[in-house]
């Protein structure tokens, strides 16, 4: 996984404040689903579109987008892609052994992965990850207050293996897009919740702990708001994702 720049942390006993910016109790966590797409490909609008519906319409998932450039050869540039993403993506299928990578590919809890305009398999996907996800989250407490982002997280009940990353990844509620050229040319796609930047603000190894970030730093980029996960990862090896909210304007 791309790291980036990676900001100051401070860890500290961990303390449940009231007024928090968002709870998460271990076991009730959102879905995460990770959608890889790409202005280049013609099967990819209608998963955008299904990313647009399902983050509307469930309030126990949270949607990402991650626009790659795999398809940037053929025709088109894509506007939105980092590829920083392309390579998260092929971690995923390094990390799971199967090596498959296309677009649209969703991702769900970074375990089981599927077609992200099938909406009968992502319900499925989601489904069959529910208990993994019930196992193995942890809570986690976002606030923000005097300029920071304060992310706290109580201790872990599973086994971390060789820890968690902490990621900020900062994200742009709704993008819309004419492309120019390439397959899906004269096409306005709206992208939801599209990842602009991720940057790891701490490492986490079970026991309870806080991070703070200067709160500038969840909305640059041009974001609207940003998504924190925590996630099982070492090296270029991405496990599940253990622990995940949003604030800002998503």
């Amino acid at each position: 996984m791309h790291i980036g720049r990676e900001i100051w942390t401070t860890l500290a006993t961990f303390v449940a404040l009231s007024g928090s910016l968002a709870s998460v109790p271990a076991g009730e966590r959102p879905a995460v689903v990770e959608l890889f797409t790409s202005q280049g490909c013609s099967s990819c609008p209608p998963a955008d579109a299904l990313m647009a519906q399902l983050s509307k319409d469930r309030e126990d998932v949270i949607v990402l987008s991650f626009p790659v450039d795999i398809w940037d050869y053929n025709g088109w540039k894509d506007t939105l892609a980092r590829p920083e993403f392309s390579t998260r993506q092929k971690h995923y299928s390094q990390s799971r052994g199967d090596h498959q990578v296309y677009t649209p590919q969703v991702i769900v809890d970074g375990q089981a992965h599927g077609v992200g305009s099938d909406r009968g398999q992502l319900i499925a996907l989601m489904q069959e990850t529910t208990s993994l996800r019930q196992a193995q989250s942890v809570p986690l407490y976002l606030q923000e207050h005097d300029g920071l982002l304060r992310v706290e997280l109580g201790e872990g009940s599973s086994d971390l293996g060789r820890g968690a990353g902490v990621w900020l990844l900062r994200v742009a509620k709704s993008l819309t897009v004419t492309v120019g050229r390439g397959e899906n040319k004269g096409r306005q796609i709206t992208y939801t919740n599209v990842v602009r930047s991720t940057v790891r603000i701490g490492f986490w190894t079970g026991v309870a702990a806080r991070f703070e970030v200067p709160l500038p730093e969840g909305r640059a980029d041009d974001a609207d708001g940003y998504v924190v996960i925590v996630q099982k990862s070492w090296g270029d090896t991405l496990g599940p994702i253990l622990a995940a909210s949003k604030g800002g304007a998503l």
